[in-house]
């Protein structure tokens, strides 16, 4: 058996392993149970009754929560002519066109989300390799790959978060910090819980959400009930 801390430990106590809590308890208690000296993530991860295999059970996209998600993203925009311009203005960290791409392919990784309108990508998916395992490749359903650069650039920096169920049909989701007020965080939550719960595909038979449970970072996990 793995060992815990002892900070761990005690944080564990307070939560009860065999109940589920309303969103409300489970952020109060979320909160409570944090007891690292950083401001930690708050995170939610579904469980859902899904195949990814099947091209229509592949839920993925994108969405801009209401309150943020208090993480600060270093944007980089791969663009040439008035849309790195217009991607300078809006805030992008990082701009440019075939030397950006050069740079990546030497290595470099100083971003967080890479944007890139469309005409950039021929030249970009050549770094599927490097890119993708990376989560980084540019994508039309979460967003990235758009000729509306400054506004990606805008959702991104006020906190746009993506998500897409893994191979064993699980979703994890940044919903804010611990240092968030309580109101906004059941706030984020719902925002997320319900473009999940709309995202059900046609073909699951029986209960779509399996399991819900909130986190933070090196905290315990907090069942939470499932709205019917």
């Amino acid at each position: 058996m793995a060992k815990v801390s002892k900070r761990y430990a005690e944080a564990a106590k307070l939560v009860d392993s065999e109940k589920t809590y309303s969103i409300e308890e489970a952020v109060a208690l979320a909160k409570k149970s944090s007891t690292v000296k950083f401001d930690a993530s708050v995170e939610v991860s579904f469980r859902l009754n899904v195949d990814p295999r099947h091209a229509d059970q592949q839920i993925r996209g994108a969405m801009v929560l209401p309150n943020g998600t208090g993480k600060t993203q270093r944007v980089c925009v791969v663009a040439q002519g008035d849309k790195e311009k217009a991607a300078k203005e809006a805030g992008a960290d990082f701009v440019g066109g075939a030397d950006i791409i050069e740079k990546i392919q030497k290595g470099w990784f100083d971003f967080d989300v890479l944007v890139a309108t469309p005409d950039m990508m021929g030249q970009l998916g050549k770094l599927g390799r490097v890119l993708g395992p990376k989560g980084l490749m540019p994508n039309p359903k979460t967003g990235t790959v758009t000729m509306d650069v400054a506004k990606a650039v805008d959702e991104i920096k006020k906190g746009k978060v993506t998500y897409r169920v893994d191979k064993e049909g699980n979703i994890n989701v940044m919903i804010g910090k611990v240092s968030f007020d309580e109101d906004k965080l059941v706030e984020n939550f719902r925002a997320i819980y319900n473009t999940i719960a709309k995202a059900r595909p046609t073909t699951v038979k029986g209960a779509y959400m399996k399991n819900l449970v909130l986190s933070t970072t090196m905290g315990p996990g907090i069942k939470v009930t499932i709205e019917k």
